[in-house]
């Protein structure tokens, strides 16, 4: 690598993380994939997690740190302008990448030139280093523009990018939290594709530290945005009422109670308004999008089965012409996942 870029720049902005970002390292410094930097950039850390990361003498690491706190946005834009590599893995200080990550996600953007962002699945973990659940995310570039209507396609945590590309596109300052939605979106908006390997990529630390109540409400109002934006591109009127319950679709947690049968009749005609009105603009694969609200759809009918029954939600999901995107979304990932396996 001497006198030549690397392949990869793993990037890790970090914050106070003093307890955790040592770890992180370790995992990248364990990758069977080694063409790489792991350039580190701190936000103005006042714990010590600078030091920490001194420790580390493998000349790969490169740390840089801003003028004092600047916040992720700023952060992320940084780690894009000095990245060296032709594609940037991210990877959250707090977080730990499973050892052949790089290997897998390099072998696959070199085999797709037409995908622009790669992600995967993720494990959670606890303090004492239990697993607590698997997030299995889409994989066909398709349902992944759809799902942006709902949330981000990627776990942050497990993308790796062609640099250039997010160099282009960048982060926005006025997005201090959901910063990776609304870049996902507007990559998507040009027409760049993204995907996700049927692999663990990253494991995720679970700890207080997170996100506060605070920082959930805010969260919460951003996506609300990011979605609403979306629905006026395609065309799709709407009340707040409708962005507000929209937003809960794939959210039973946030719903507080299983939905009632007012809430069903409002999802179908809904999502099937919104099918209607791509129709017209062809913002949305047709097929990509039938599958996901054809998930949607499903997920919504078996969160009113303990409110409704189960026999009365099994006939509104199988009376519903939503049906249909539950078994090609089936077929289409089984088949993303046996023939383009990373």
């Amino acid at each position: 690598m001497r006198g030549m870029s690397p392949k990869v720049t793993v990037f890790v902005p970090v914050y106070n993380r003093v307890r955790y970002v040592g770890a992180a390292i370790e995992s990248v410094l364990a990758q069977s994939f080694t063409d790489f930097e792991l350039l580190v950039v701190d936000d103005g850390s006042t714990d010590g997690s600078a030091d920490t990361v001194r420790r580390f003498a493998d000349p790969r690491i490169r740390l840089v740190a801003n003028d004092g706190n600047q916040g992720i946005p700023y952060t992320r834009n940084r780690g894009l302008e000095l990245a060296r590599g032709a594609y940037i893995a991210m990877l959250d200080s707090d977080d730990v990448a499973a050892p052949r990550r790089l290997e897998r996600q390099v072998a696959f953007l070199d085999r797709h030139p037409d995908v622009a962002t790669l992600g995967g699945w993720v494990e959670k973990f606890d303090g004492s280093g239990r697993r607590i659940k698997r997030l299995v995310k889409p994989l066909v570039p398709d349902e992944l523009k759809a799902w942006l209507l709902f949330r981000c396609c990627h776990a942050n945590t497990t993308m790796m990018g062609r640099t250039a590309v997010l160099r282009e596109c960048g982060y926005r300052a006025e997005f201090p939290v959901s910063e990776d939605f609304d870049l996902s979106v507007r990559l998507a908006a040009a027409g760049h594709r993204a995907a996700n390997l049927p692999r663990t990529l990253t494991f995720m630390r679970e700890h207080g530290g997170r996100i506060t109540g605070e920082r959930a409400d805010q969260v919460r109002a951003t996506k609300l945005d990011i979605a609403g934006r979306q629905l006026a591109a395609l065309g799709a009127a709407h009340e707040p009422a409708d962005l507000d319950r929209h937003f809960l679709l794939m959210r039973g947690k946030q719903r507080g109670a299983a939905p009632d049968l007012a809430f069903l009749d409002w999802a179908e005609d809904w999502l099937a308004a919104i099918l209607a009105a791509n129709r017209s603009v062809r913002l949305y694969s047709e097929r990509g999008l039938a599958n996901v609200f054809g998930q949607v759809w499903l997920h919504s009918c078996w969160q009113a089965a303990p409110r409704i029954g189960r026999g009365r939600a099994l006939a509104r999901l199988s009376r519903s012409p939503l049906r249909v995107g539950v078994a090609s979304t089936l077929v289409d990932n089984v088949a993303f996942a046996a023939g383009r396996r990373g």
